[in-house]
């Protein structure tokens, strides 16, 4: 299980609805199976049908990870449910990051989910909200 503080939550899903109608996509540092930090990238390219993080972006993910960290990648479904599209799958090249999906098809009812895809294998996270 992976928890995440409220006020990240919300500013996942701010970042979506910020983006809308295109995808949204950022990243996040997690410590201890807690989200610590969230990062908002753009998405260049900046479409609501696909989502890709610049270089800058990437490398700093990475640079997550080589400092010991657990790395999430978010990006958002403005029109779709929060599970993973087959290009969602097949474009997940990071098995060891979880995938985060922020899904807007309902706005008044945002809902944020959690995956590790590997291979093409997908397996739900769960995801507990800190409200504390």
């Amino acid at each position: 299980m992976v928890t995440i503080k409220r006020e990240h939550w919300q500013a996942l899903v701010d970042h979506a609805r910020s983006e809308a109608p295109n995808e949204c996509c950022g990243y996040m540092r997690l410590a201890d199976g807690r989200v610590e930090e969230v990062f908002p990238a753009e998405n260049i390219r900046r479409s609501p049908y696909g989502y890709e993080l610049g270089f800058k972006d990437l490398m700093a993910a990475n640079e997550l990870e080589d400092q010991g960290f657990g790395v999430a990648i978010y990006h958002s479904h403005p029109r779709s449910p929060a599970e993973p599209s087959q290009t969602d799958i097949n474009l997940a090249n990071y098995p060891n990051w979880l995938q985060v999906i922020v899904s807007l098809a309902d706005p008044e009812r945002p809902v944020v989910r959690a995956f590790w895809i590997n291979g093409g294998e997908v397996r739900e996270e769960p995801l507990a909200i800190d409200d504390g």
